[in-house]
């Protein structure tokens, strides 16, 4: 990958720190972490910030795992700032950007998700911008949030109910996948439940009269559901898991429990589809003699885009070249794509893809959805995974750790920080993102 002089103070820091960010992605990598758990993760990207100026808080927002890393010019006094776009007839507005990082892996198969990647490239981010700002002398204020338990749909959740973000100009991100796009999606509004049922132990051939079986209601339920789906708008999805109860078949189960993720693309459907799951399992259990408890685990409103914040990164990315492949590279693509049967017709990378006129509907979520609520956010997607290659996939963990996906990641930082130089360059253009953020959305 090449670099061009838009903005060469980014890209040179990028270029002159690449493999030193490329070894904290592997350290990541190595080190997987599940939700809550990211002691080695987060500590590993925030120990990098504290060298290159950053100052850090840990416990941000309660959490063990989530910290605040912050840096200002010298001669800002943070107690008398407002932050650009919010008020726009304050002499104090200075801008104040929110780069969410995270590091969470998958149970038992890792970094399938690529945050090991994703979080590295934010903290790449932020330092790359905050040597440009370095050396222009203009103020701002940079902050990395360290965000964990993604992959659970709470962290950035529980930051956000504490005001965490509250007084950012904007918020920036971006994501793993298999190409490389400004993020114009609407991804997913979402309801986490667990169902657990209780009913009465009791032999289960001796005396099965005697028992009400937990795991009946729960089976029941799940049936219920699935019928359910033919009643509800295309992209409601309700799917599930049985937790493990440890009770063996020889006895009348008196405990099941469930686990369920109900998503669509508005709130308002999946709070329907949600009550509507609820009534399944009340039902299951009035047949079967048994109880249920309902847990909502998290929930999280739908992506608000913002178009015009969409539009002046989309405009950076065509001036940031994408990654480049070697031969080992697309051989490394081409056979992972056999092995693991990937739907690309050999087509294994593409450049910038082109933005759409409108949003896309995605049918996964993040808990940044509800950050776009509270401010402004953009999120990128970069290729770190060849074509056809799906998240959660043993395949999409296999280049997270190797150099296909440390070419997105970087490749990433500098679209991020570039597009936020850009945002920033003319006021106008911040208070058409505010603008738009403040009109009610249906």
């Amino acid at each position: 990958m090449t670099s061009t002089a838009t903005y060469p103070t980014i890209s040179n820091w990028l270029d002159n720190h690449r493999d030193e960010l490329i070894q904290k992605s592997c350290y990541i990598f190595e080190h997987p972490e599940t939700a809550y758990k990211e002691k080695l993760s987060s500590k590993c990207l925030a120990d990098y910030l504290e060298t290159q100026g950053f100052q850090i808080e840990w416990n941000t927002a309660g959490i063990e795992t989530a910290f605040t890393a912050a840096w200002t010019n010298s001669d800002i006094d943070i107690t008398k700032i407002q932050p650009a776009g919010k008020n726009v007839s304050s002499s104090n507005e200075v801008p104040i950007i929110g780069f969410l990082a995270e590091y969470d892996a998958l149970p038992e198969i890792g970094h399938a998700c690529g945050h090991n990647l994703l979080g590295t490239a934010v903290c790449a981010a932020a330092c790359a911008l905050k040597a440009d700002y370095e050396s222009s002398g203009e103020p701002i204020v940079i902050r990395v949030y360290g965000c964990p338990a993604e992959e659970i749909m709470s962290g950035k959740i529980i930051m956000d109910e504490q005001n965490v973000f509250d007084d950012l100009s904007i918020a920036v991100t971006w994501h793993p996948f298999d190409r490389n796009r400004v993020s114009n999606d609407i991804w997913q509004a979402q309801d986490i439940k667990n169902y657990t049922f209780h009913g009465v132990s009791a032999h289960a051939s001796r005396s099965p009269e005697s028992g009400r079986s937990a795991l009946d209601a729960a089976e029941l339920m799940n049936i219920g559901v699935n019928y359910l789906r033919e009643h509800v708008t295309d992209d409601v999805r309700m799917h599930y898991a049985y937790m493990d109860n440890g009770i063996p078949a020889n006895v009348v189960p008196d405990f099941a429990k469930t686990n369920y993720f109900i998503r669509s693309t508005k709130r308002s459907r999946t709070e329907d589809a949600s009550k509507r799951v609820d009534t399944c399992a009340k039902g299951a259990a009035m047949m079967t003699g048994t109880t249920v408890d309902i847990e909502l685990v998290g929930s999280c409103m739908e992506m608000k885009v913002n178009r015009p914040l969409v539009e002046v990164y989309y405009e950076a990315m065509t001036h940031i070249p994408t990654p480049e492949y070697t031969d080992a590279e697309l051989n490394f693509a081409k056979d992972i794509s056999e092995k693991a049967g990937l739907m690309n017709n050999g087509k294994y990378f593409a450049g910038l893809y082109p933005l759409e006129d409108t949003p896309v509907p995605l049918s996964i979520g993040t808990d940044a959805s509800q950050v776009s609520h509270t401010v402004p956010l953009i999120t990128i997607s970069a290729a770190t995974m060849c074509h056809g290659t799906a998240l959660h996939h043993w395949a999409a963990r296999e280049q997270a750790g190797m150099s296909i996906g440390h070419k997105g990641m970087l490749y990433a930082a500098r679209c991020m920080a570039e597009g936020t130089k850009l945002l920033l360059s003319k006021p106008e253009y911040l208070q058409a993102v505010w603008d738009y953020h403040n009109v009610p959305q249906d």
